[in-house]
């Protein structure tokens, strides 16, 4: 298991390399790249800016991958997030897990993408025109969030 917040570009193939090597006996690996996209609800963007918390973002990165480790029996998993400027199209967050099973692969991986929109102390500022403007959280990516919340509560069927 493992985490990291840098500053440089993301090595998808290394953290690739990394998941798999401690995966003995997985029947499925899964991997997520997030991009920056170049455009929001207002027009095109010119990149963005990511601040973070140093040593309380990778105490909550890490609380969040044990949690999906236990809740989907995760045999391995791996969380890398960027931050500072960021220009469009590259590489800003990677997700990865192993598991026996695919269907516990592919759901760790999205509920560490989900919580982690809503758990993890980041900040992020988009630019338009020269001009930055902090971004807020968005109401979907809530809805994502609670639905697992809703579904360890037991309040929904599983998926």
């Amino acid at each position: 298991m493992f985490v990291d917040v840098c500053q440089h570009t993301l090595d998808i193939n290394g953290y690739q390399n990394r998941l798999h090597e401690h995966s003995t006996n997985a029947g499925a690996i899964v991997t997520f790249c997030g991009l920056v996209r170049d455009f929001n609800h207002a027009g095109c963007i010119d990149g963005i800016h990511l601040e973070h918390y140093p040593g309380m973002t990778e105490k909550a990165l890490n609380q969040l991958l044990c949690a999906a480790n236990t809740r989907f029996d995760l045999l391995n998993a791996g969380i890398v997030h960027r931050v500072g400027d960021i220009a469009n199209h590259e590489v800003i967050v990677w997700v990865g897990t192993s598991a026996y099973h695919r269907q516990a692969a592919f759901d760790g991986a999205s509920y560490m993408m989900d919580m982690l929109k809503q758990s993890v102390p980041l900040w992020k500022k988009e630019y338009q025109g020269g001009r930055g403007v902090w971004v807020h959280k968005k109401h979907t990516d809530e809805l994502a969030a609670m639905k697992w919340l809703q579904e360890a509560s037991g309040t929904k069927e599983s998926r």
